[in-house]
């Protein structure tokens, strides 16, 4: 299951748990930059919302997914997986990348792995 914030035809950012939080900052911050973008908030990779994820590619041009684990088997795989069946196209996926994590401060680590509602911002200006 998933819940989509706005209609934005730029592009979709698609988060989960505490990321929503950064997509909906950029949100506002990239409307203010002439972009409209929607969020969606996939709550429940299981099942995946297929439908959402296609429907949201289709009618938007720049996909983004923004999670704060690994990018390997994370909500940007589950995407992608679905788009490379469904309905193939690129897919920004921003995340811990192929290494290991560190403990400390939330928002110092978002920075240090560039999962910020600045780098969402940059996927799309």
């Amino acid at each position: 299951a998933s819940h989509t914030f706005g209609k934005g035809k730029d592009g979709t950012i698609f988060s989960v748990c505490t990321t929503v939080s950064y997509a909906l900052e950029a949100k506002i911050e990239l409307k203010k930059l002439g972009f409209d973008v929607r969020v969606v908030d996939l709550y429940s990779i299981k099942p995946v919302d297929k439908e959402s994820i296609i429907k949201n590619a289709k009618e938007t041009k720049t996909l983004v997914s923004i999670e704060d684990h690994s990018v390997i088997g994370g909500i940007g795989s589950i995407i992608s997986n679905v788009l490379c069946e469904e309905y193939p196209k690129k897919l920004i996926k921003l995340g811990v990348k192929d290494k290991f994590g560190k403990s400390g401060n939330k928002d110092k680590l978002y920075e240090m792995y560039n999962i910020t509602k600045e780098d969402i911002i940059k996927c799309f200006v």
